[in-house]
Order: C-alpha cells, then sequence, then structure tokens
C-alpha cells in the first residue's frame, strides 16, 4: 500500500504522541514508561526544520495519520552535522503494510539534500521488527550499549545501528 508523505506541522504534534504512545505499554520502540503529553515535545517538535532535519508525516488515501519519521541531530555538535538520528513511528493499524519500509527508503533517498553523509538509528535489542526493517535496507550494526535501558526493572541492550552513505555499496 502507498501512503502519501509530507512535512509535519505543529497542527500534527497531537495525533504524532498518540502513535508515540501506542508503543509506551509494548516496551519495543518508546523509551517512556508512561504515555506522554504533546506540550512534553514541543521543543524536540521546534528544533526540526523541512530543510534541515524534517519530520515526515506518512497519510493513507483517507488522510488518516499512518506513521511518522524524524530526521533529529546526532550528538549535537557541529562535527556531527552531516549524521542524523532516525526514529520512524507506525500506527498499529498501519503496520505490517510496508510503511516503515517507504518511510526509511525515503529518508536514504533523500538524506543526501538534506546534507546528510550518515544515518543512525537507536533500537531497543529485542526490537527484532525494527531492526529487520533497518538491516534490510543496508543498516548494519555500529554499536551495543549493554543493559542501559530499564524497562520494569529489567536491564536491557540498545543498539545502534548505520548507514554510511557516502560508501559505495558491495558489488557496484
Amino acid at each position: 500500500m502507498n501512503f502519501s508523505v509530507r512535512n509535519a506541522t505543529l497542527n500534527d504534534l497531537p495525533a504524532m504522541v498518540e502513535i508515540y504512545n501506542e508503543t509506551v505499554p509494548s516496551r519495543q520502540a518508546a523509551g517512556d514508561l508512561e504515555p506522554i503529553k504533546p506540550e512534553s515535545m514541543l521543543t524536540w517538535f521546534q528544533m526540526h526544520t523541512p530543510q534541515l532535519r524534517p519530520i515526515w508525516i506518512a497519510e493513507a488515501a483517507s488522510g488518516q495519520m499512518a506513521g511518522w519519521l524524524s530526521f533529529s541531530d546526532f550528538y549535537g555538535r557541529p562535527v556531527y552535522c552531516a549524521t542524523a538520528e532516525l526514529s520512524i513511528y507506525i500506527d498499529p493499524m498501519w503496520r505490517r503494510q510496508g510503511l516503515g519500509r517507504q518511510l526509511l527508503t525515503r529518508a536514504l533517498e533523500c538524506a543526501p539534500s538534506l546534507g546528510l553523509e550518515a544515518l543512525l538509528g537507536f533500537v531497543f535489542a529485542h526490537n527484532l521488527s525494527s531492526l529487520r526493517l533497518f538491516y534490510a535496507l543496508g543498516f548494519v550494526d555500529w554499536g551495543r550499549l549493554p543493559r542501559v535501558a530499564k524497562l520494569d526493572g529489567i536491564a536491557k541492550d540498545v543498539l545502534i545501528v548505520g548507514r554510511n552513505l557516502t560508501e559505495k555499496c558491495s558489488g557496484s
């Protein structure tokens, strides 16, 4: 299924937070233990611009928000300006329909025009669906942060997956 993709506006923030909050109970993706409010993401949202660090909204044909992807600064220092961290959140109703792949593929295609040479994802090691998606599109493990996340009292690892966009693919 194809979805239309557009830049986020501030009016999208409540629906974005709703999709994000859907991931909280599963402990698969969100870094929060309780649902959050849109106000808590306002500063984060305002740090994004369509020209450098966009947030994309994926919409179904009905106009319903089906998911979103964000490019965020990595590490907040000037020497890392050509690297961005990606976050992808999909509404449960639209999962397993190729939307994550569509958004990530578009991110890879558009990253050079955003001045990016490397993309990163920080993924819980037990989030196999997200890891499969990143690996399928050429991301590889760049690091493991052992036992850095406490989910319901259980320490979990976070994997850093990355893809350097300036290197040629093998076989090219």
